[in-house]
């Protein structure tokens, strides 16, 4: 994804939704056979009524490993080589890293509904994870961003917009929360607008290790700095949803799903995209290596590429489908939440990630790291 839009991720391709809603049944076998399906998956991406309908059309049991990281879906898979697992979860953007693992197989696209998905995510798995020219390796779940959560009753931006700087703001200080990795690359896109950096840096640090040592060498002297203005440092969405509840918490840099649940069960709770440009990402499915349960597997994908399970789900956590149509069965409070949090051009504003390679991540986890433990 170059450039993202309400009509390009919700309602693009007509065609496509038609064909969507007519697409026949290619797993009888496996909704006859039931069994089990093993899934490492983010913590809150599976609502309890979503699996209760997956498990009552199918008979399969989903046996759901959660995780909070993308690092820990690595590290899991590696640790089994894949095996246990039938379904793994990677963000699209972290290709590169899983390209040399030998830990994923590729799809049978024969046997998946792709077409009811909008063409824009749909084709990722075709392009940047066909490793080996095997076939896509990787196939869209749900896509969401990261932007600005704050408590309405504590809290307020200026003009209503509010920027990556408010988590490090003395007004604020000691009632913030971030994850160390994405808040810093935050701050960058902040001190882009200081003139602490130049526009284009924080981006082009993906290039090298070269332009990135400079980049984030500034990055991180000035979250150091600033580092006591903090109060928490999640990595997972349970924590995210405490800090904002208790009220510990008053401005985060924060998932969009977590804040959005949490409003959407009436809490005094506002997420937003940051005048910087949200961060915007797109979680898969993956096949692992070591996977037994194929029938099992295919069935899962057929019942999650349904719109009116898919648009259930997503007006429960928070989060989008790449399913075309299912918007539509998300709910009035849904299209309302949605509208708030990307308001004007905050979608044509979105910064969607780089792909990752294996180098960059290794060195930004040695700045994390000196942030972390200042």
């Amino acid at each position: 994804m170059t450039s993202i839009s309400r009509r390009t991720l919700l309602t693009s391709a007509s065609a496509a939704a038609v064909s969507s809603l007519a697409a026949p049944a290619l797993v009888s076998d496996a909704l006859s056979s039931s069994g089990e399906l093993n899934i490492l998956m983010w913590s809150d991406y599976l609502p309890q009524s979503f699996v209760k309908a997956f498990t009552d059309k199918t008979g399969i049991k989903l046996n759901h490993t959660a995780i909070g990281s993308n690092e820990a879906i690595v590290e899991k898979m590696r640790a089994s080589g894949g095996a246990g697992f039938d379904i793994a979860s990677p963000t699209n953007h972290r290709n590169l890293q899983w390209a040399e693992l030998g830990l994923l197989q590729p799809f049978d696209m024969t046997r998946v509904p792709i077409e009811g998905v909008t063409p824009s995510m749909g084709k990722i798995g075709s392009s940047v994870w066909n490793f080996g020219d095997k076939g896509p390796h990787w196939l869209p779940f749900l896509w969401g961003t990261e932007g600005i959560a704050w408590r309405t009753d504590h809290w307020a931006p200026k003009d209503g917009v509010p920027s990556y700087g408010d988590i490090w703001a003395e007004e604020t200080a000691g009632k913030t929360m971030g994850r160390p990795q994405s808040m810093m690359l935050g701050a960058g896109l902040y001190l882009e607008t200081t003139g602490v950096l130049k526009p284009g840096e924080v981006w082009t640090a993906y290039e090298s290790e070269e332009k990135m040592r400079p980049v984030w060498e500034k990055i991180t002297e000035w979250c150091i700095a600033r580092k006591p203005a903090i109060k928490l440092l999640w990595n997972d969405a349970g924590a995210q949803k405490k800090a904002l509840l208790d009220g510990d918490v008053v401005v985060g840099q924060t998932w969009d799903g977590p804040p959005l649940a949490l409003k959407n069960a009436g809490k005094p709770v506002m997420y937003r995209a940051p005048k910087e440009g949200a961060l915007a990402w797109v979680d898969g499915l993956a096949i692992s290596a070591g996977a037994k349960n194929i029938d099992q597997i295919y069935a899962f994908i057929d019942f999650a590429y349904t719109p009116e399970p898919a648009g259930r789900a997503i007006q429960i956590h928070g989060y989008n489908s790449p399913v075309v149509g299912a918007d539509k069965f998300a709910g009035a409070t849904y299209t309302k939440n949605f509208g708030e949090a990307y308001p004007g051009d905050a979608l044509g504003n979105l910064n969607t990630w780089p792909a990752e390679p294996p180098w960059y991540a290794a060195l930004r986890t040695e700045f994390v790291t000196r942030f972390t433990s200042a």
